[in-house]
């Protein structure tokens, strides 16, 4: 405004030098507005010129200019951003305040969604460990019994007083005054030593929805949950849950497994003395279980008990009055193992499907005692040396009925059945043979078996036996490697790929790789066997099972995806399986009755396979090193086919098996380098695991198991230690 006082003042100084009374005063006159009036100006159209008012309302031009100044301010404000400082300068209290609430609420909406989806209430009533799942063979017999000791959780109004004052006193002696955090009792835990510096909330949330880890987040969470609990949960309801879940030791948890285990007594009638020893449990379960440390356990009793004075829940008298709890475990009626190969395959598949409670089960498996116990003395009894061994049968449908993981669970419990990914060597070739017979070929198709002399992969056949020409049939018979590369090239790998697939094949299998047709995709026993077991049933793929499975439903039926073979096609491949095993490589498998079967043995002597089928059974069984090492001469054809044998043979209860027709050829079966070719020229001498290996420096007989060997050379006969076998992995 004090522009426009000089501007008023300027001009009516200068109407007053100029002393013209017709210049109007008050502001400073335009030049349109200095030029003499034309009154002869006849332009009747155009509008009445508006004289400039003598006296101008300067209060409406403050007026006006004043709000030209806030709106300028305001438009200022507007085209600020949110980072620029001046943007948050000029909010007022009360936006302050508005924007906090809003945020607050919106901060609250996240940590209810948050703690919904971590820590929902539900789960604080779910058992913390797996209850105790009693596993049985199909007939009925217990063979393995794993998991925590869990059983029905605790009502509060149920316990005696004495009970849940025990553990108020030596846990959280102001439970039922906090709102789950306790700084008076961290404090008093940090001065006197015991008590517990977390509430019976924190303990909850900690052993319910964390892990046991270690750190100031942790322990935050632990706190932010504690508050939720206490938040939609009764004092009583938080106690509950706490007593019905706490470990105490010895596979025990909750208070009435332990009351049950230790003093064979329900919770409801339990003792003074013996609610303080359970009490005293909980700092220390596995140092303090009475059952081991009984001393430790009653010193810990004798804590709790002064707690109890303390708090006025006991007399000194009444508390010097209690006798030592007498400890009262009833042993069971059973020794059954908490581990067996089949039992840690067949449990995570049995707790898939089971419903978080706290009742032991009680589950029927398709496991067979009269097998399992058959598979394993035909096992402990074959000559393996040091190698170890893995053997599975199962039915057409896929029951596994009998499993042999290694030669020992206690000493090793890794599962070589399940686990182990080793080549398959020739067993894979039936995949090959059967892509072909479902392209048009016939088992009396004849191909080369020729030696390989082009490209960078030449296979050789065992023993250097080749031929102009072999029809199918008689390569498969023969294991013959050249025949089986060049029939993989013929219908293409991708094709046997797919027929792998189809089967029920997961491994990794190079397309365009001619190894594949020898068997260099690793894969587990399990996963073999059971795709013979689709070629088995005709009907596949073949999903190996633990559980005996319901009739299938229309709807399973509709969307499960089943393949089979055309009747020619597979009364084919079977022939081709049956030639294997009466006149080929699987001759010490053969069975006086229909089998079928496949031997492989891969580089080196690294892994030795038979897997075949007879009856309604079809059975894997590997040998071979851990550690991947050769083995001492074992093929496919040597022990594994005569584990098989044997086990087939009481698994079926056939009679004594005929020796095998002698031949005028030698035995085709052996290892290739790669994969099924050897070096040395090493031959089977009988059924009993002996070898006879010819190499440039003489003759070496040897025998599985027995740890010396005969070697003639140019010194003449020489008794020699046989080579020490390496020791697997625990």
């Amino acid at each position: 405004m004090a522009l426009f006082d000089r501007f008023w003042k300027a001009s009516r100084s200068r109407a007053e030098k100029a002393g013209r009374s017709d210049m109007p005063a008050g502001f400073y006159p335009l030049y349109e507005s200095m030029q003499p009036a034309d009154l002869d100006d006849d332009d009747d159209d155009l509008p009445p010129r508006s004289r400039p008012s003598a006296n101008p309302d300067f209060d409406a031009w403050d007026a006006k200019l004043a709000g030209i100044d806030e709106a300028l301010e305001v438009e200022e404000k507007r085209r600020l951003r949110w980072w620029q400082r001046d943007y948050w300068r000029e909010r007022s209290k009360l936006w302050w305040t508005g924007r906090g609430i809003m945020a607050g609420l919106a901060l609250f909406v996240v940590l209810i969604g948050w703690l919904t989806i971590t820590a929902p209430l539900s789960k604080s009533l779910e058992p913390i460990a797996p209850p105790q799942v009693t596993l049985l063979a199909s007939d009925g017999t217990p063979i393995a019994r794993q998991g925590a000791i869990v059983e029905a959780p605790v009502k509060v109004a149920d316990l005696p007083p004495h009970v849940v004052q025990a553990f108020i006193a030596i846990e959280d002696r102001r439970f039922y005054s906090h709102w789950g955090i306790d700084p008076r009792g961290i404090a008093r835990a940090a001065w006197t030593g015991y008590g517990g510096g977390s509430t019976i909330t924190q303990q909850l949330a900690k052993f319910t929805f964390l892990t046991p880890e270690q750190s100031l987040s942790r322990k935050a969470r632990e706190a932010l949950i504690a508050f939720w609990l206490e938040s939609w949960l009764t004092k009583d309801e938080i106690l509950e849950r706490y007593l019905s879940n706490a470990y105490f030791g010895d596979n025990q948890y909750g208070l009435r497994a332990a009351s049950l285990h230790y003093f064979y007594r329900q919770p409801e009638k339990l003792r003074p003395e013996q609610a303080a020893m359970l009490a005293g449990l909980l700092q220390a379960p596995s140092r303090f279980a009475p059952t081991k440390h009984y001393d430790k356990a009653k010193a810990r009793m004798e804590l709790v008990i002064k707690s109890m004075v303390e708090e006025g829940y006991l007399t000194a008298a009444e508390a010097k009055a209690l006798p030592d709890p007498r400890i009262d475990v009833r042993t069971r009626d059973d020794n059954l193992p908490t581990g067996t190969y089949f039992a840690d395959w067949a449990l995570p598949l049995a707790r898939e499907g089971m419903d978080a409670s706290y009742s032991q089960q009680v589950l029927t498996t398709t496991l067979d005692s009269r097998l399992q116990a058959l598979a394993s003395r035909i096992v402990a009894r074959a000559p393996l040396g040091g190698a170890q061994v893995a053997l599975v049968a199962m039915r057409r449908n896929g029951e596994v009925v009998a499993m042999v993981g290694g030669r020992d669970y206690r000493k090793s419990p890794f599962n070589r059945v399940t686990q182990a990914r080793r080549q398959p060597g020739s067993t894979f070739k039936t995949f090959v043979y059967l892509t072909a017979l479902e392209e048009g070929w016939d088992p009396d198709d004849t191909i080369p078996n020729t030696p390989i002399e082009q490209g960078s992969y030449r296979p050789k056949n065992a023993r250097e036996a080749y031929s102009d020409q072999i029809t199918l049939e008689n390569a498969f018979a023969s294991s013959s490697n050249v025949a089986a590369v060049r029939l993989l090239q013929a219908v293409g790998s991708d094709k046997v790929i797919r027929t792998a697939r189809q089967l029920g094949i997961t491994a990794p299998m190079a397309e365009g790789d001619p190894s594949l047709a020898l068997g260099t995709s690793a894969m587990t026993l399990m996963e073999l066997t059971a795709a013979y077991a689709g070629i088995a049933a005709n009907d596949f793929p073949v999903e190996p099972h633990a559980f005996a499975r319901g009739e299938q439903g229309w709807w399973e039926w509709l969307t499960t995806r089943s393949d089979s073979l055309s009747g020619g096609t597979h009364e084919d491949i079977e022939t081709m399986l049956r030639a294997a095993i009466n006149r080929g490589t699987g001759r010490n498998a053969v069975l006086p009755i229909a089998n079928f079967g496949k031997t492989g043995t891969t580089q080196d002597y690294r892994d030795a396979l038979f897997v075949g089928y007879a009856g309604d059974l079809v059975v894997g069984v590997w040998v071979g090193n851990d550690d991947n090492s050769p083995l001492n001469g074992v093929t496919g054809g040597s022990t594994p086919a005569r584990i098989w044998r044997d086990f087939m043979r009481g698994a079926l209860k056939l009679g004594a098996t005929p020796a095998p027709k002698s031949s005028s050829s030698p035995d085709p079966e052996g290892p290739v380098q790669p994969l099924d070719m050897i070096e040395g020229g090493a031959v089977q001498i009988g059924q009993d695991g002996a070898s006879l290996t010819i190499d440039g420096n003489g003759v070496t007989i040897s025998k599985d198991g027995v740890p010396v060997e005969v070697r003639l050379g140019e010194g003449g006969v020489a008794v020699q230690p046989a080579p020490s076998p390496s020791a697997g992995p625990p």
